[in-house]
């Protein structure tokens, strides 16, 4: 496979589509290309835990860290999420390059953990941030994932939160590094938005076991 450079996958994750309509219960914000498209050159390149892995992407919405996952080589990428209409738009998304190492499943995240205990060599995710109504549900997707990886975890997560992540992490005895720092263009997605946008710093960090 012709190695993708970062303005390639930008540009081929701009084609993906997002939501229709934003579910606020579910917190759900479109993972923009360009932080998706940095997130995962920066793992790809970093670690080598996505070429030729089984890789899963966890609160995967429409599918565009699964994709771009796909385009960089990974041996399958599986999305799951408990949103059905997220994962029509998700499957719409991935005909059109004919990927045939992409996979979705429709499931609540945070049940996954006992089915599937290191079942993948690699968890990617951009959780809800757990705001709102949704308090924690960026810890429960992240002890999921913990769970569910045999290698390496990459998650996104609010950089305010990073004393609170680095000591879950000492208490299990988990490697971790943040190893981008990035800022997330949060769009006006609700009517409660007061402003288009919104700069959210954010760090991508591995776990590693």
């Amino acid at each position: 496979m012709k190695k993708l450079r970062l303005r390639e996958l930008d540009s081929h994750l701009q084609q993906v589509d997002g939501f229709e309509k934003s579910k606020l219960l579910l917190e759900q914000h479109p993972t923009r290309p360009h932080i998706a498209a940095c997130m995962l050159y920066t793992i790809h390149n970093t670690h080598d835990d996505t070429e030729n892995k089984v890789v899963a992407d966890l609160g995967c919405g429409c599918g565009v860290l699964s994709i771009g996952t796909a385009m960089l080589g990974a041996g399958l990428c599986v999305g799951f999420d408990i949103d059905e209409d997220a994962l029509e738009i998700f499957n719409r998304n991935v005909e059109e390059p004919e990927l045939t190492n992409v996979d979705m499943v429709q499931c609540d995240v945070c049940s996954l953990s006992n089915r599937m205990s290191k079942s993948f060599d690699t968890v990617i995710m951009n959780p809800p941030f757990g705001t709102k109504n949704n308090k924690g549900t960026d810890m429960a997707f992240l002890k999921t994932a913990l769970e569910m990886a045999r290698t390496a975890v990459y998650s996104l997560h609010k950089s305010s939160l990073e004393n609170k992540i680095k000591k879950k992490a000492a208490e299990q005895k988990i490697k971790i590094d943040i190893i981008a720092e990035l800022r997330y263009d949060l769009l006006a997605s609700y009517k409660f938005h007061k402003r288009k946008s919104l700069d959210i710093e954010v760090d991508l960090i591995w776990f590693s076991f």
